[in-house]
């Protein structure tokens, strides 16, 4: 089992940041990558970012962002705490959602993530306008 929890959420105004926090625990071994998700109130949950790490020392993390996050989201990690970031920028209120991070699989030839049923808790996130 993948213990996660989430941390760092809150009430920004638009253009402001935060930081989210995905802390692990237990088996990690069982995934070599988290995704964040978010899911609004009346939608579905979307992918917001993945971080997986790199088949060897030399090939690094491959990261992921949606679109929608693109140029405005950073996802990192802190291997020694097993702790995954995401520094959020210039937030709109279309940020506003609850934020899930999952624990899943990354496979890095198929270019496919594998969400497995580790999900933390969620923070909330609300942008005002």
């Amino acid at each position: 089992q993948v213990q996660l929890v989430e941390s760092g959420g809150g009430l920004v105004q638009a253009g402001g940041s935060l930081r989210l926090s995905c802390a692990a625990s237990g088996s990690t071994f069982s995934i070599n990558a988290i995704g964040w998700y978010r899911q609004a109130p009346g939608k579905q949950r979307e992918l917001v970012a993945i971080i997986s790490s790199g088949d060897s020392i030399s090939s690094g993390d491959t990261t992921y962002y949606a679109d929608s996050v693109k140029g405005r989201f950073t996802i990192s990690r802190d291997n020694a705490k097993n702790t995954v970031y995401l520094q959020m920028n210039s937030l709109k209120p279309e940020d506003t959602a609850v934020y899930y991070c999952n624990g899943g699989w990354y496979d890095g030839v198929m270019r496919a993530y594998t969400p497995r049923d580790y999900w933390g808790q969620g923070t909330q996130v609300t942008v005002s306008s």
